[in-house]
């Protein structure tokens, strides 16, 4: 065996002993879901929109999930209780804020803090896929709603 190798091997055995010297030890985890074993559900009460949870559970607490909003869809004034922070992974989603439209092709990132109020609208021609990461529990809420 070469040195370089047994280096190796000894790095390898003593490892674990020193994380265990220090009090502390890694736990590995991964979670790997492709594309086609994504489980997309309809959405109650929201007709054109999708769901895929891919972290989390939305309705409890702090979550990973893809939303798929059908083409052409607009969805009217509303806020979010939670932070979340959003990709658009494909089609082209158009923002309403404060009486201006921004339009945010794939690739493009946002975030709405503090029950930022705004519409959303995916243009038509394709769907819209967004990657969310929300900070507490999923919803959406009409503007007008007192919640």
């Amino acid at each position: 065996m070469s040195k370089t190798a047994l280096v190796i091997v000894a790095g390898v055995l003593l490892l674990p002993g020193l994380a265990g010297a220090s009090g502390k030890r890694a736990t590995a985890s991964v979670t790997v879901v492709p594309a086609g074993d994504v489980k997309w559900a309809d959405v109650a009460r929201m007709d054109g929109v999708k769901m895929a949870v891919l972290d989390g559970t939305p309705d409890k607490g702090p979550s990973r999930f893809l939303t798929k909003l059908a083409g052409g869809l607009a969805v009217p004034l509303h806020f979010h209780n939670a932070d979340h922070y959003v990709f658009v992974v494909s089609g082209t989603v158009v923002l309403g804020m404060d009486g201006k439209e921004i339009s945010l092709p794939a690739g493009s990132y946002f975030s709405f803090l503090g029950k930022k109020k705004h519409t959303t609208r995916c243009e038509t021609g394709a769907d819209c896929v967004l990657f969310i990461d929300a900070r507490g529990k999923w919803d959406v809420v009409p503007a007008g709603s007192a919640k």
